[in-house]
């Protein structure tokens, strides 16, 4: 049996999904990898929630929902900082989920060097530190000989890195393309049903489905972030952000979606990697797609990445959980894996 301690970065709703997973499958972790999983702090925006000495997260979670607040418990410390818990217990896992900031990475950037550079592995659903330095972060790891996993900011739920790292291992991907973002997935399904896009729009921001302000998701930012990570993991190449052409679905001329729906085909906002020899081209783009594209069916807030390769022809991943314990059960996964692969 191998003590796992799990430092958790950020107690929004992805945090405590994870917290609430990690104790609902501790025993598991225990039975069928020898992993007994704790998690003696716990970060969220004003401090600190410290029990170095608990077991387990057991009585975090138990008054975590829906009513306790970090403030009350006796394991507040509002002071306490990053660089006091990486030193305060053996060296694991930093889960990482602050919200993406795409333009400077921080504050999780500067989190997560720190965390490497003490022995930490880590494990992020956070694509603002992997947008801005990923060449850096991986080179980091190297260095300090610790692990960074990925998947919760790449798909989530889908494993979309899975396949394309381990499942694709020898072949060629020459291409690739992927419905990878829930709330513009949803909002073009609903489009596609009849309804304009503020009448959609108003749906998903109503059933919970999209944030109030839906900008990075609508405008394809959220898209773009992730086919860049998943080539860079894949490839090795440098791209950055701006290297990615991009549009979003907030402006879809009437004509199109009437042609489509007369036509019987579906829209939806992909985004496509382009292998062509050494040359790598990325673009989130509005797509008509016929009944015969692999993706044609992927609806709602569904997410969808097929692989175009050279010896296993096109593979296709649907599915996966599009909320916050999607992207927790993403995190558990890589933890595990981790500890797997050493």
């Amino acid at each position: 049996m191998k003590n796992i301690n799990i430092i958790l970065v950020g107690a929004g709703n992805v945090g405590k999904a994870f917290l609430r997973v990690v104790h609902e499958k501790k025993d598991f972790c225990l039975k069928h990898y020898r992993l007994n999983l704790k998690v003696p702090f716990i970060f969220s925006s004003k401090g600190a929630f410290c029990c170095p000495l608990c077991e387990d997260s057991q009585e975090i979670l138990r008054k975590l929902y829906p009513e306790f607040t970090f403030e009350e418990s006796k394991y507040w410390k509002p002071g306490f900082s990053y660089t006091q818990a990486l030193s305060s217990v053996d060296p694991g896992v930093l889960a990482e989920c602050t919200p993406s900031n795409i333009k400077d990475g921080e504050p999780a950037l500067t989190i997560i060097r720190e965390a490497m550079e003490t022995g930490w592995n880590i494990v992020t659903a956070n694509k603002g530190p992997l947008v801005v330095d990923f060449a850096g972060l991986i080179k980091k790891a190297r260095k300090n000989k610790v692990t960074l996993k990925i998947s919760g900011a790449t798909g989530a739920a889908l494993p979309t890195l899975d396949v394309a790292l381990y499942s694709l291992a020898g072949t060629e991907i020459y291409r690739a393309e992927g419905i990878l973002n829930g709330t513009t997935n949803y909002i073009l399904t609903r489009m596609m049903e009849g309804l304009i896009y503020s009448e959609a729009l108003r749906e998903a921001q109503e059933k919970g489905i999209a944030e109030p302000d839906t900008s990075l998701d609508v405008e394809g930012w959220d898209t773009a972030s992730k086919i860049l990570l998943i080539a860079n993991a894949v490839y090795g190449t440098g791209l950055r952000l701006q290297d990615v052409k991009r549009e979003g679905i907030t402006s879809i001329p009437q004509e199109i979606k009437n042609e489509s729906q007369k036509k019987g085909k579906n829209l939806k906002l992909l985004g496509k990697i382009l292998k062509n020899g050494h040359k790598v081209r990325l673009e989130v783009a509005l797509s008509i797609l016929d009944s015969s594209h692999p993706l044609y069916m992927v609806n709602g807030t569904e997410k969808g990445m097929t692989f175009y390769t050279d010896n296993m022809d096109s593979v296709t991943v649907t599915g996966g959980k599009s909320d916050p314990r999607g992207a927790a059960a993403a995190l558990l996964k890589d933890i595990i894996n981790i500890y797997r692969e050493k």
